[in-house]
This record gives C-alpha cells, sequence and structure tokens, in this order.
C-alpha cells in the first residue's frame, strides 16, 4: 500500500506566505520575517513561505492554499501599479513580488480563500484591486508621520504609536469588540484612494485608514496597517486576529479538502 497517495490531509491548515526578494551579499534570496510565520502558527496553522512564481503560476499554488498571509517588508509597492513615478528613488522596491502578489490576491479573494494582509500587503491588497497610495504620508498635508523610530531598538520601533479608532458593524469590531485600541505604526504609504468594494474597518486619528475589508468576499479577509504580528502572543488584540483568522482558515480547509479515502484499510 502506497501510505503518502493515500494519507489524509495534515491537520492544521496550511497558509501560503509570500516571500521578498533580497540581495545578500551578491546573491539573491527569497526572505520572509521569522515573527510573521510564528503569528500565524499562533492561529492553529502551518506556515508555508511561497518563493517568486510566475502569474501563470498562481491558480495552481492556491489550489494548495487553506489562507494567505501577506507580511509587512522593508520594500514598498512599485508607483506604477497605480499610475505614478517613484517619488523616493532611494526607498527599496520589490518588482518582483509584486508581479505576483498583486494577481495572488484578487484571485484568493475569488476563491473564498482567507486572506489576512499586514503593512505593505496591505497597501498591496488596495493596489491589486484598483485603489491607490500615498507615497509619502508624513508629507500630505493633516497626515501624522507614521514612520517609525529608526535609531533604536526593534521594541522603540514597534512601540505603542497611536490608537486606531474600530468603524461600528464591520468585521474588525466583531473580532476586537471594542471601539478603539493603541497600535504600532511603521510605515511611509498609505491608502490614497481605497479599492471600489473596499470598507473600512478602522482609523488613525488623523482620519488615516488603518484597517479594511471587501465585505462581499466570500470568506474571511482582513487587511491592517500595522504589524499585529509583532509580540503576538503577548498582544490580546493580535491573538484575536490571528485566532480569527486561523479559524477562518480551518473552516476553508474543513470545506474543501475531504480526507481521502483509503480501500485498503
Amino acid at each position: 500500500m502506497n501510505t503518502l497517495s493515500h494519507a489524509a490531509p495534515a491537520s492544521k491548515p496550511v497558509v501560503l506566505i509570500p516571500a521578498c526578494n533580497r540581495m545578500i551579499g551578491a546573491h539573491p534570496f527569497h526572505v520572509a520575517g521569522k515573527k510573521y510565520i510564528d503569528a500565524v502558527r499562533l492561529g492553529g496553522c502551518l506556515p508555508l513561505i511561497v518563493p517568486f512564481v510566475h502569474s501563470t503560476e498562481v491558480d495552481e499554488l492556491l489550489d494548495h492554499a487553506d489562507g494567505v498571509l501577506l507580511t509587512g517588508s522593508p520594500s514598498n509597492v512599485h508607483p506604477s501599479h497605480f499610475g505614478e513615478e517613484v517619488h523616493d528613488t532611494t526607498l527599496p522596491l520589490d518588482i518582483d513580488r509584486d508581479a505576483w502578489t498583486l494577481p495572488l490576491i484578487p484571485r484568493a479573494l475569488q476563491r473564498g480563500i482567507p486572506l489576512f494582509a499586514i503593512c505593505r500587503g496591505f497597501q498591496e491588497a488596495n493596489v491589486a484591486l484598483g485603489g491607490s497610495l500615498y507615497q509619502a504620508v508624513q508629507e500630505v498635508p493633516g497626515q501624522r508621520d507614521h514612520r517609525g523610530a529608526t535609531d533604536g531598538t526593534a521594541e522603540a520601533q514597534y512601540a505603542f504609536a497611536h490608537e486606531v479608532h474600530v468603524e461600528v458593524g464591520g468585521l474588525l469590531a466583531s473580532i476586537v469588540d471594542q471601539p478603539e485600541f493603541q497600535v504600532n505604526s511603521v510605515h511611509g504609504q498609505g491608502v490614497k484612494k481605497l479599492a471600489p468594494g473596499l470598507r473600512v474597518e478602522a482609523r488613525a486619528p488623523d482620519g488615516l485608514v488603518e484597517a479594511f475589508s471587501m465585505p462581499d468576499a466570500q470568506s474571511f479577509n482582513l487587511c491592517v496597517q500595522w504589524h499585529p504580528e509583532w509580540q503576538a502572543a503577548h498582544n490580546p488584540i493580535s491573538l484575536k486576529l490571528f485566532k480569527a483568522f486561523g479559524a477562518a482558515c480551518q473552516s476553508f480547509r474543513d470545506r474543501h479538502r475531504e480526507p481521502h479515502h483509503d480501500p485498503d484499510r
């Protein structure tokens, strides 16, 4: 009996985590932050880091996904995807990540695969669905500087920076069950025009969109501008978010991945 071909699927839902592309020395690498992997595990899921794939391979990849987590990154979404020139050429870009995560997002939503997007992932989702971004929020009149500290420790960079005000009646409100809470702030870009069909889930005190969802999608989807993965195990709000995402991934898996029948048993 071939035990591999008749094995039941793993008990944990599989969450795809697209990698960033980084030069380390003279060589290109695919990388993903450990804090995101740890946070996915907190939600009861099995994290799977995925390197660059061609847009023609996205659907084949999604055949194996019970959820998708889009991570933050030092790199920005290339502004050509929302009709602008690069504002600051000193900031990093990742055109290879753009090339497949932007097609990935609408396809995942169309399939009803749970989606959780963080920081760059939040910005990717808005752009992929037809929205645009401020390339430098700190230069926009009436907006605060949302960038994190860069001259200290990671603890200082990811310390609470401001509160977010949760919109009544949305998905985020149903998860956190409180009208406001404190978040970190480590981003230069931000939502300029929200994509059609998206709902604001939370705003910063200056009105900048901090979370959104697509309420008409078939399954859980939530995009947040802050970093809930940072020390998630010690943050009650983060735990609620990753548990909700994990539960949605488990539900998707239970509906779509029936255990294989073993005729020899």
